[in-house]
């Protein structure tokens, strides 16, 4: 219900701010999509991971999780690698995971000053990205491999070189970007966690 004061309407502070929140989960939903294709001819180097984490740090475990099954939803569809429908399914399930757990880390840290803690917060999140990496590469390889007739063991071992690409990359990007990303969020959204000034 809109609200008067002087013959001027008042915007209820919620509804601005939930405005806001959709709008930047869907420029990271978009971003997501956007760096995946851009990114296609790179094999297991993507920002989507880092995307998808950030989101849930930000605004929960819901929306983050949100963040990648939407993403997956449209480029596992559309992917210039193929669709198989279970290998698609463990994507959806596991890229969710990094929203998931994104959004947790986020609320356990919503009282901690970035500011003061930059350089071991950037080696946490560098660690926390390699072993939700490890985790992801070992559901979907385990679901992969059945599909194509190919003992999981083996496909553990021939994936190896680009099992380890990925979790490399994404500890780097995520031990560079987190902290930087995070507080612009939280400064572009006016909000005051971690230690972030509104202004």
């Amino acid at each position: 219900m809109l609200k008067f004061r002087d013959g001027e309407i008042i915007q209820p502070t919620m509804t601005l701010m939930n405005t806001s929140k959709v709008s930047v989960i869907t420029i990271l939903v978009a971003l997501c999509i956007a760096t995946n294709y851009a990114l296609a001819g790179v094999p297991n180097v993507k920002a989507m991971d880092f995307l998808v984490f950030v989101g849930g740090f930000c605004f929960g475990p819901l929306a983050g999780a949100l963040i990648g099954i939407i993403t997956w939803v449209v480029y596992g569809v559309v992917n210039p690698y193929g669709f198989v429908l279970q290998v698609w399914l463990a994507t959806i399930f596991s890229e969710s995971i990094y929203g998931l757990f994104g959004g947790f880390l986020g609320k356990s840290f919503a009282s901690t000053n970035f500011n003061n803690y930059h350089l071991s917060l950037s080696i946490l999140f560098g660690t926390v990205a390699f072993i939700l990496t490890l985790i992801y590469d070992l559901i979907t390889t385990v679901v992969y491999a059945p599909m194509f007739g190919v003992p999981i063991l083996i496909a553990i071992i021939v994936g190896m070189p680009f099992t380890v690409l990925h979790e490399f990359s994404n500890a780097i990007i995520f031990g560079m970007s987190s902290v930087p990303i995070i507080t612009r969020l939280e400064k572009l959204l006016g909000g005051d966690r971690f230690g972030i000034s509104k202004k």
